[in-house]
């Protein structure tokens, strides 16, 4: 007998300047080879533009280069050890016991709330990072690593717009990057439906995530650094755009603004999903299938 299965929705982040106020590598990677960030940026973004690259590929490129010069040796074990010195936005690290909790209190236990990351960061990176068993996946570039350890070539590139390949793969539940996403899947067979998705990014980077998740029934928040001009404009503009439905500086402690927003959502999916189960449960019973 059939069972209403879509009772899951997922937050996705983007993890950049949304968890944390600077890009991973500068907290782990650049210093550990000595590399002065605001330079390494620029050398990527010079690289890319001179040899008409993907941003990402250029930048992925240059980090084993660097790496090399410097005469380091990083493999995936550094990596993981490097994110200890990862610091988050105020709140972060408490965040998710009390929206796992908030969402089961309102939906009396029938709803659950699952947490991914989409990063153009590294993954390696991520894997050792303190809240990484608080996802259910984590996307992000990856290497190849030889035998020896030693980055070769990226065998996964994240960029803007390819996040949105993973968007699909948490709305089918085909989340192994293995599984064919592109064949037809009707509405009622997805595991999570977009409108029971929430997006939260902080820039323009993501507007091709938000752009697919509103579109599709979703929610996207923007989060910003407190008394950062530029972030503020690029929020607003989001919101003019109608790419987001709600900014927000990245105060994720209990009682923020974020907080209170993130809640007015998840009140809404919540019933969005019990009015789809009572759908169910009333087409079940036109079929003479209720129990």
């Amino acid at each position: 007998m059939a069972a209403f299965r879509q009772n899951i929705l997922a937050i996705v982040y983007d993890f950049d300047g949304t968890l944390t106020p600077k890009p991973m590598q500068e907290y782990t990677v650049l210093p550990a080879i000595g590399m002065d960030a605001a330079a390494f940026w620029r050398e990527a973004e010079e690289l890319a533009r001179r040899e008409q690259a993907d941003p990402m590929l250029a930048y992925l490129k240059l980090l084993i280069d660097r790496i090399e010069a410097a005469g380091q040796h990083l493999g995936p074990g550094d990596l993981r050890s490097l994110a200890t010195r990862i610091r988050f936005f105020p709140g972060v690290e408490e965040w998710f016991d009390r929206i796992d909790a908030y969402v089961r209190d309102r939906s009396d236990g029938r709803v659950r709330v699952e947490h991914y990351i989409i990063s153009a960061g590294l993954r390696e990176i991520l894997e050792g990072c303190s809240i990484r068993h608080r996802f259910r996946r984590i996307y992000a570039s990856q290497y190849f690593f030889d035998q020896h350890g030693v980055a070769r070539f990226p065998k996964v590139v994240i960029n803007d717009t390819t996040k949105t390949q993973y968007l699909f793969r948490i709305n089918k539940g085909r989340l192994d990057l293995h599984q064919e996403i592109n064949e037809h899947m009707p509405e009622q067979e997805r595991r999570i439906p977009f409108s029971q998705m929430l997006y939260i990014g902080d820039g323009l980077t993501d507007v091709p995530c938000m752009t697919v998740t509103r579109m599709n029934g979703g929610f996207a928040i923007a989060v910003r650094p407190p008394r950062n001009r530029r972030a503020h404009a690029v929020c607003k503009e989001l919101l003019a755009g109608d790419r987001i439905d709600y900014h927000a500086i990245a105060d994720y402690r209990e009682g923020s603004a974020l907080e209170a927003r993130v809640r007015l959502i998840l009140d809404l999916i919540i019933a969005r999903i019990r009015h789809a189960k009572e759908r169910f449960r009333s087409r079940q019973a036109l079929s003479g299938k209720a129990q």
